[in-house]
C-alpha cells in the first residue's frame, strides 16, 4: 500500500501568479507593474496597518481563539448574531475546513467549470468526486448545476462575482435555482469579491436571504488590501459554525490579522478610494479592449478577463508582456486556456499595461 494515497499522488497544486521579486530575479528589470493577483493596488488600510504595528507588541502571546471582537464587528455590520460568524486564514482556508467537516468518501461535490481552482483542489484532496459544469457564454449556469444534483451531492460551490471570468447570476436566477438545491446540500456561495459588486442591484447579496443550508464566505484580502496576512470570515447557521468551531486550527487567524481586520473595518475611506479607483481603471481598460479590438468580459470585480483566439496567442502575448515588465494571468489553470486576467491598477500602472499591451500585438 502507498504511503501517499493515490489521489494527493494525482494533484496538481495551486500555481500563484508571478512574484515581482521572481521577475526581477529572472529577467533583471527593475520595473515591474505586478497586474495578475487582483491585489488592491492602493497598498493598505493606514488603519490597518497601525492596528498590526500596535499588535506587535504582543505577538508573544496566542491570539483570541474564537477572534471575538472581529467576529463581533462582523455580527453589528451584517445584524446578525455573533455566532453566525466563523473566521479562518483567508477563504481558501475556510473552504479547506469546510470540505474536512461535512464531506463523507462517498459524497459528492459540484461546482462551475472556469471557477476558483482552489474548491477544485480541495475537494479533490478528501478524494472525493467532484462534478464541473459548463460555463455558458462565461457565466455559471445554474440550471446546468442543478441538473447535476443526485443523490450523492453534499457540496455545491458558487463563486458570485466568479473568479476569473468576473461575471455575476443575478437574483431572479439564484432564487430559481436555491429553490431546487435539497435541504440536505450545503451551498458555499463565495463572495470574495462582494464590495465591488454588491451596489448592482441585478447581485443577489447572500445575506439579504439567510438560508440555513447556505455559507456565505468573504474576505479582508481585496478590497480592504490584507492579502498578506490571510483573513476570511464566513456568515452561515450558527449549527454549522458550532461544528466548524470544533476542529479549527486552536489560534487561528493570527493576532496580527484579527487586529487588522477590526481596524479595516473602520476605514471607510479607504474602501471608498478603493472602489473609486477601481471604476475609474475599469472604464480605462474598457476603452483599451475596444479601441483595441480585444473582446473582454464585463467585469463585477477589481479585475478584466480578455479573450483571444487560442493559447498559443495568450502565451505570447503574456510572455511578451512579460520582458516588458508587466505581470498578467494566462488562465490555462482555470480551464480557460484562450484567457488572461488582468487586475485593475493604479492610473499609471494601467497606462504602462496600455502602451506595453499596444506594442506588443
Amino acid at each position: 500500500m502507498p504511503l501517499v494515497p493515490a489521489h494527493i499522488q494525482a494533484l496538481k497544486p495551486y500555481e500563484a501568479g508571478k512574484s515581482i521579486e521572481e521577475v526581477q530575479r529572472e529577467l533583471g528589470l527593475k520595473r515591474i507593474v505586478k497586474l495578475a493577483s487582483n491585489e488592491n493596488p492602493l497598498g493598505v488600510s493606514p488603519r490597518a496597518l497601525q492596528a498590526m504595528i500596535e499588535s506587535l507588541q504582543t505577538v508573544n502571546r496566542y491570539p483570541s481563539p474564537d477572534g471575538y471582537y472581529l467576529r463581533k464587528a462582523l455580527a453589528e455590520r451584517y445584524d446578525i448574531k455573533i455566532n453566525n460568524v466563523f473566521l479562518g486564514h483567508g477563504s481558501e482556508g475556510i473552504i479547506s475546513l469546510i470540505m474536512r467537516t461535512f464531506l463523507l468518501d462517498d459524497e459528492e461535490a459540484i461546482t462551475s467549470a472556469g471557477s476558483f481552482i482552489t474548491f477544485d483542489i480541495q475537494a479533490q484532496s478528501r478524494g472525493i468526486k467532484l462534478i464541473r459544469a459548463p460555463l455558458k457564454n462565461f457565466f455559471i449556469d445554474l440550471e446546468a448545476i442543478t441538473a447535476r444534483i443526485t443523490d450523492k451531492t453534499k457540496i455545491i460551490y458558487l463563486a458570485n462575482p466568479n473568479n476569473p471570468t468576473g461575471t455575476i447570476f443575478k437574483v431572479g436566477s439564484f432564487l430559481d435555482f436555491i429553490k431546487t438545491v435539497p435541504p440536505r446540500v450545503l451551498v458555499i456561495l463565495d463572495e470574495a469579491y462582494f464590495e465591488f459588486a454588491h451596489d448592482d442591484p441585478a447581485f443577489p447579496d447572500s445575506m439579504q436571504y439567510r438560508l440555513d443550508n447556505v455559507i456565505t464566505l468573504r474576505t479582508f484580502s481585496k478590497a480592504f488590501g490584507l492579502a498578506g496576512v490571510r483573513l476570511g470570515y464566513g456568515f452561515a447557521h450558527e449549527t454549522f459554525i458550532s461544528n466548524l468551531m470544533k476542529i479549527k486550527l486552536a489560534f487561528e487567524p493570527s493576532s496580527i490579522a484579527l487586529a487588522a481586520g477590526v481596524a479595516a473595518m473602520d476605514d471607510a475611506d479607504f474602501l471608498e478610494r478603493t472602489l473609486h479607483i477601481n471604476r475609474i481603471g475599469k472604464a480605462f481598460f474598457y476603452r483599451l479592449f475596444e479601441r483595441l479590438g480585444i473582446q473582454y468580459i464585463p467585469s463585477h470585480t477589481n479585475f478584466v478577463t480578455i479573450v483571444f483566439d487560442s493559447e498559443k496567442e495568450v502565451m505570447r502575448i503574456t510572455e511578451r508582456l512579460l520582458r516588458k515588465g508587466i505581470i498578467v494571468r494566462p488562465l490555462k489553470a482555470f480551464g480557460l486556456p484562450h484567457c488572461i486576467r488582468v487586475t485593475i491598477g493604479l492610473e499609471e500602472e494601467n497606462e504602462l499595461f496600455a502602451k506595453a499591451l499596444e506594442q506588443v500585438l
